[in-house]
């Protein structure tokens, strides 16, 4: 999920930072994702809640960023969509009687904290207008 959320959001916003003087549609930006407007709308709330997009209703309504491109990290998207770590657990309790089942979360808990960091730092060094101009 977020992969997926994480793609969908930056490609929200690199299209709002190909635009800056404009009020972008939930139509516009969903014919760019090649999805529907609904769910361009949800994704834009979550995008409003976190300060990086604001809107505006009416015939003439939209969004856009409500930060300049040079004040948005590809980390505030990760923060925004991060709902635990990038890896997952097994679906399955590991047995506990066993050397390695009794510490393996304990140990992968670690190892993905550690991969969260690492992808946070890396995106933290990327705004919206470096990824836009390298990109488009």
């Amino acid at each position: 999920m977020v992969r997926s959320k994480f793609a969908i959001h930056v490609h929200i916003l690199s299209l709002m930072g190909s635009f800056t003087d404009e009020w972008l549609t939930s139509e516009f930006i969903a014919g760019s994702l090649n999805s529907n407007a609904a769910l361009v709308r949800k994704e834009l709330s979550a995008l409003r809640n976190a300060g990086l997009v604001e809107s505006r209703e009416g015939k003439n309504g939209g969004s856009r960023l409500a930060r300049p491109l040079e004040n948005i990290r590809l980390s505030d998207v990760f923060a925004l969509v991060k709902e635990d770590h990038i890896f997952s657990f097994s679906p399955n309790d590991p047995n506990p009687d066993c050397l390695v089942g009794k510490n393996i979360n304990k140990a992968l808990d670690s190892l993905f904290t550690g991969i969260d960091d690492a992808v946070g730092r890396q995106l933290g060094q990327v705004t919206l207008a470096e990824f836009i101009k390298k990109h488009f």
